[in-house]
């Protein structure tokens, strides 16, 4: 059966997973990328190096974002969401990453204050937020 997520289940997949895609879209290009992230109920929270997906949501600060969890191919959840970027610094960036931070401890098994980000000592991170705007959602489950 394939159907529509309600409300609660698109809130409730975006807020378990720590894995999402973002689609940007800038210079004639889009530009889809996986990354961990963490979210509060109106925003992602991620962080990334400097590079081709930074320039792009810095110039066009549209974009598009997605979580998926598949059992199979018979069962599987998607929520696709729409909203606007921006960069955080100073202490709203340093709360950012200690939300992401304490999110993804949760999920890995490393120990407690390892970084999220395996190069975050030798090169430059940018923080950032996705204020979500519009959330949809899909399934498909065996009957």
């Amino acid at each position: 059966m394939l159907g529509e997520l309600t409300g609660r289940e698109i809130e409730t997949a975006l807020r378990e997973n720590v894995i999402g895609r973002i689609g940007c879209h800038a210079f004639a290009q889009t530009y889809v990328v996986p990354i961990t992230y963490a979210y509060d109920g109106t925003y992602v929270y991620a962080h990334t190096t400097v590079g081709m997906k930074l320039h792009m949501m810095r110039d066009n600060p549209h974009v598009c974002f997605e979580v998926d969890k598949m059992d199979d191919l018979a069962n599987w959840i998607s929520v696709i969401a729409w909203g606007t970027f921006e960069e955080l610094h100073g202490p709203a960036a340093a709360r950012a990453m200690q939300f992401l931070v304490e999110k993804i401890e949760l999920r890995l098994s490393g120990p407690p204050g390892a970084s999220v980000h395996p190069n975050s000592a030798t090169e430059p991170v940018a923080v950032f937020r996705v204020k979500l705007e519009l959330k949809t959602g899909r399934f498909e489950r065996r009957v």
